[in-house]
């Protein structure tokens, strides 16, 4: 049974907890400058400025997305070793310089140059910066400080696309981006000063200490077969939401959704993300995100089935905002599931590993469903597929869970 006063506990924890979470929440939101939903509004001045058709500008996208995700690997574990000021500071600054660079560019290299550092500081490390903070700064209240940190994202898609939109009936777009940088920079000193923060929730107690001084490294997790197991859960979450979201137009068409339905999809997606991301963080305190972890894979399988089998304009609503509450829900669980099963010493290299794959998932997802539906497969089939891999994605999550790690049991140090 679900305690009552987990819920009301957020206003509490939010309150005594403000300024680190708002350093979470800022730095969370401040990846919108990385998102792919963002980035699009200005496709067609991207392919005018570099003169590539619409699948090439994809191929120097995807191309940006998989070294972003190659060498956020190898950055993102540094956060494990360097001073969280510095690496915060200098993160900021690639993103503003990922940003400026943008702004400024007028042919293909410097477009794959900027797409690069804004993949790569955007949607990796401050994403990264955020979550791993709070994993690693909270442990009774793991799950709320993840939650309410991750409200970032969803608010930024709120907020910044149609602050975009309208800013350019007033500015060229190219004075967006360099808007974009100059916010970034004047949000820094700001972000420090809340990064300072000694916030932290109530000391571990016995147990809890008992199992921190069990780490494992990045070499003993990629090595543990359990880990395996869990990747495709891991990574649905984030592969789903690109490919329905890319071809919406065309998974839609037969159902006779016009884009103005679509269009109504996306804010109930963000309004069960937010509620989703709200609900989770007690549900993971008190239950532990090993227990939340494969209920939250679900709705991500309710909403794709409700997207297949339903033709009514309710499911254009419905289906949208099941997979944002699944999300919402995965996101909170995926992190501390990491902290709680492999520990903190090595978590910033850890998490870094699994957003990269994260992010390699988004750049394979839309070329590989695209090649099949130009194979002429029907696109309801290949979202059939799709419930199924999830549903196989559940059955693997629930085999790895139910084992414990191997460094649990034993101190072993190999890398």
């Amino acid at each position: 049974m679900i305690d009552k006063a987990v819920f009301p506990s957020y206003f509490g924890f939010l309150f005594l907890n403000r300024r680190l979470l708002v350093f979470g929440l800022l730095t969370a939101m401040l990846s919108v400058f990385g998102q792919t939903y963002f980035i699009g509004l200005f496709n067609p001045y991207l392919r005018e400025v570099s003169g590539l058709a619409q699948g090439e500008l994809g191929l120097v996208y995807g191309g940006a997305t998989i070294l972003s995700a190659t060498l956020l690997t190898w950055l993102g574990g540094l956060y494990d070793r360097v001073n969280p000021r510095l690496f915060v500071s200098l993160t900021m600054l690639l993103l503003a310089l990922g940003c400026m660079l943008l702004g400024f560019a007028r042919s293909t290299l410097a477009l794959l140059l900027a797409l690069f550092i804004l993949r790569l500081s955007g949607q990796g490390l401050m994403v990264h910066i955020s979550l791993t903070t709070m994993a690693r700064r909270y442990h009774q209240a793991r799950g709320k400080a993840v939650s309410i940190a991750a409200l970032g994202m969803p608010l930024a898609e709120a907020a910044f696309p149609a602050i975009a939109i309208a800013a350019l009936v007033l500015l060229e777009w190219r004075q967006i981006w360099l808007a974009g940088a100059a916010f970034v920079m004047l949000l820094l000193p700001l972000i420090i000063w809340l990064l300072d923060s000694k916030s932290r929730d109530e000391p571990l107690d016995h147990n809890e200490q008992t199992k921190s001084t069990f780490s494992a490294t990045r070499g003993q997790v990629l090595r543990d077969w359990r880990f395996v197991m869990l990747l495709p859960a891991a990574l649905s979450s984030a592969f789903v939401a690109t490919i329905v979201f890319f071809y919406q137009i065309p998974i839609v068409q037969a159902k006779g959704w016009g884009s103005e339905l679509v269009a109504s999809g996306l804010a109930f997606y963000a309004l069960g993300h937010v509620v989703g991301l709200f609900i989770s963080g007690g549900l993971v305190d008190q239950f532990t995100a090993g227990r939340v972890f494969v209920p939250a894979l679900f709705p991500m399988l309710l909403s794709i089935l409700v997207l297949v089998f339903f033709h009514g304009h309710w499911a254009a609503m419905l289906w949208p905002a099941i997979l944002g509450l699944g999300q919402g829900i995965h996101t909170t669980a995926m992190t501390s599931l990491l902290a709680e099963r492999y520990g903190l010493a090595h978590l910033g290299a850890i998490r870094a590993m699994l957003q990269a794959m994260v992010v390699l998932s988004t750049a394979v997802g839309p070329p590989l469903f695209g090649s099949l539906l130009d194979l002429g497969i029907h696109a309801e089939s290949l979202v059939m597929g799709i419930a199924a891999g999830i549903g196989a994605a559940i059955l693997m999550a629930m085999i790895a869970l139910a084992a414990k790690p191997k460094y649990r049991e034993s101190s072993c140090s190999y890398r």
